[in-house]
């Protein structure tokens, strides 16, 4: 199913989505990923998905983010492939959602694109291992892994070009029932494909990302693991759309403004 934080008459609001239908339950976010069972949870009403302002899925105390995850990335960039995952952190404080604003920093002169599967956590998890890791998975959501190309470039460390308010678009939804290791990801910029790859490409799958993870620090409730990215990331510009996709989730759309 696929949950969905969303806004109407100035009130946050959860349901699920089917189609263009918002079924209105009564419970919070954290409280379903930790049991998805909705079967007794009070339906509150439905709403049409165009009468209704989405808000960010949930809001996680961090993102772990793995880079270099795809075999076809790799090769694109002519890099033998790791030998275990290669990770770093985004601050929530860079989280926003669906169609609400990336903000182009004024410091930097190219902000790229990387569109990105991202594990959902359910549970407090620690020292998880990789057969148990689907025990802690509540679903799967899209990311726009937003970077500052250029300060990635000239930092030894890439806390500062990956960590700008903004820099992390989540959405639309969580998706608790999808294959993650067999989804079409794709990114359009202005409507103009340019990245388009399957999670089937990933060098580590999302187990045994959880395994590795947790295995160095605790994930809460909420947390995600983001994926990495296929090839063809690159510039995105003012006045650009971004419209980053994962088969089965949906299309995450964002503007970028100054």
């Amino acid at each position: 199913m696929k949950l969905i934080s969303f806004k109407t008459d100035k009130i946050d609001k959860l349901g699920v989505l089917k189609g263009e239908k918002i079924t209105e339950i009564k419970s919070s976010m954290d409280e379903v990923i930790k049991s998805p069972d909705i079967d007794n949870i009070e339906i509150l009403g439905s709403h049409n998905l165009e009468d209704v302002n989405i808000n960010v899925p949930i809001l996680p105390s961090k993102i772990v983010c793995v880079g270099l995850n795809y075999t076809d990335h790799a090769n694109e960039l002519g890099m033998e492939l790791p030998e275990e995952p290669i990770i770093f952190i985004k601050p929530s404080t860079a989280v926003v959602g669906h169609q609400d604003n990336i903000i182009y920093p004024k410091s930097s002169v190219q902000v790229d694109y990387e569109v990105e599967l991202g594990i959902v956590i359910s549970n407090e998890a620690h020292l998880v291992k990789r057969e148990d890791a689907q025990e802690y998975i509540a679903g799967y959501t899209v990311i726009n892994d937003v970077t500052a190309r250029d300060m990635q470039k000239k930092d030894i460390q890439w806390t500062r070009a990956k960590s700008f308010d903004t820099f992390a678009p989540i959405g639309p939804c969580i998706e608790t029932e999808l294959d993650p290791m067999n989804q079409n990801i794709s990114l359009r910029l202005n409507s103009e494909l340019k990245q388009n790859s399957n999670t089937k490409n990933m060098i580590f799958d999302v187990c045994e990302l959880v395994e590795f993870i947790t295995n160095i620090m605790t994930l809460k409730t909420g947390d995600i693991i983001s994926t990495g990215t296929p090839p063809g990331v690159g510039p995105m510009n003012v006045g650009d759309v971004v419209k980053a996709e994962v088969e089965g989730i949906g299309v995450l759309e964002n503007l970028l403004k100054k």
